[in-house]
């Protein structure tokens, strides 16, 4: 059970803190930088402290606020601690305090009975946990060659937690849905600073959004969820990437027809082809909202520029994930891909979660190397060898290479 007097406490000491900052523009960004290794400048970011509740970060953009996860934080475990979880909203209008003794979730639209939920309520429902990657749709939008427009993010918006709330077909339940009902579309409590900014609005096919895992959480990794990751509640879509995920969530509406606003007409659409992927000034593709996570996996211990020792066994290893299907294999290649030796997986939380992955291999002649790392999931859908393109700069999943040296 949460102690929703002390929620509200440290919430509206952060929050507040965090309206100040937004106001006056100042973050504090030290003067040490990182270099993403993009393939185009500037690849060096600003680090920050200056955020509620986070601890170092890559700052994107300050309003609204884009904090990138340093890539080194995904060696530490197959969880992403809280205050290093990356964070990205869409609207520059963020709350600077919530009370949680009169927040409220709204349930409307097609059901017997609209809801208006205060968090004890939510509290009292049927506990439901899992385990899943939370994942911008531009994560490494900056290797994208051609660039295209948007946050340029290096691997790093992406992050992995313990899920703890409710399921939201407990809610749809409790409400009740009325036949003929379509998808289910959700709100948070961002808004834009301009009238005619669209509200940020996302929404799940009736069946999916039932399917008992799609859940509302209020924990993460076991603690409140923090400011900047959703609190008090967030919307968990697991599988789909984070454009899907609400923060703030405080609006649930069951509609009796595909949802057609600005996020989902317009916005986070991709090419309708395989791999969402066209070629750099392709016109004429019909497009369709972005949706189901593909696999990726990345070396975490060892970075490009690294030296190892010639006839020394080296452990190499990394994180892997399936997408919206669990990790099957993990293949190591320390020859450029020319062979490709299995790797030992590490134990599984999960279809949806991160996946640790380790092998040893001894490098006999001295002089540059290329280390790749490939993952399949279980639906047999393996990354690429090359790139895919779209021009939102979504969904990059091609097999990572990384350059040492052996002396």
């Amino acid at each position: 059970m949460v102690d929703l007097r002390f929620g509200r406490r440290q919430f509206l000491e952060r929050a507040s803190a965090l309206g100040v900052m937004i106001a006056s523009g100042s973050f504090g960004a030290s003067a040490e930088t990182l270099n993403l290794h993009l393939p185009g400048p500037p690849s060096e970011r600003p680090l920050t402290k200056a955020f509620p509740q986070k601890g170092e970060m890559i700052l994107q953009r300050t309003r609204p606020p884009l904090l990138e996860t340093p890539f080194s934080v995904f060696d530490k475990g197959v969880f992403t601690p809280n205050d290093q979880f990356f964070v990205r909203w869409h609207l520059a209008d963020i709350p600077e305090s919530i009370d949680v003794t009169s927040f409220r979730l709204s349930v409307k639209g097609l059901v017997n009975q609209e809801l208006s939920l205060s968090l004890s309520e939510i509290l009292a429902l049927p506990r439901f946990e899992i385990a899943a990657v939370n994942q911008c749709s531009g994560n490494s939008r900056g290797f994208f060659q051609p660039r295209v427009p948007g946050g340029q993010w290096g691997h790093g918006a992406m992050g992995n937690a313990k899920w703890t709330g409710v399921r939201l077909r407990d809610v749809l339940d409790r409400a009740g849905v009325r036949a003929g009902a379509v998808q289910v579309r959700f709100r948070g409590l961002e808004e834009g600073v301009l009238p005619a900014t669209p509200d940020f609005m996302k929404s799940l096919d009736i069946d999916h959004a039932r399917d008992g895992e799609v859940m509302i959480a209020y924990l993460m990794n076991g603690e409140q969820l923090p400011i900047l990751n959703g609190f008090p509640l967030r919307l968990i879509v697991p599988g789909w990437y984070s454009t899907y995920w609400i923060k703030m969530l405080s609006s649930i509406e069951v509609l009796g027809e595909p949802d057609e606003n600005f996020w989902m007409k317009t916005a986070y659409r991709i090419p309708d082809t395989p791999g969402a992927n066209v070629k750099p000034g392709e016109k004429g593709f019909k497009t369709v909202p972005i949706s189901r996570m593909v696999p990726r996996s990345f070396i975490t211990n060892l970075s490009a520029g690294a030296t190892i020792e010639a006839g020394k066994p080296t452990l190499v290893r990394g994180l892997a994930f399936g997408g919206d299907s669990g990790v099957a294999s993990v293949d190591f290649s320390a020859d450029g891909g020319t062979s490709w030796t299995p790797a030992t997986l590490g134990t599984d939380e999960g279809q949806y979660s991160f996946r640790l992955w380790q092998i040893n291999f001894t490098a006999a002649e001295r002089g540059p190397r290329m280390l790749m790392v490939r993952t399949t999931n279980k639906a047999g859908l393996t990354q690429p060898p090359l790139p895919t393109w779209n021009p939102g700069g979504y969904m990059l999943n091609v097999i990572e290479s990384t350059p040492i040296t052996v002396s």
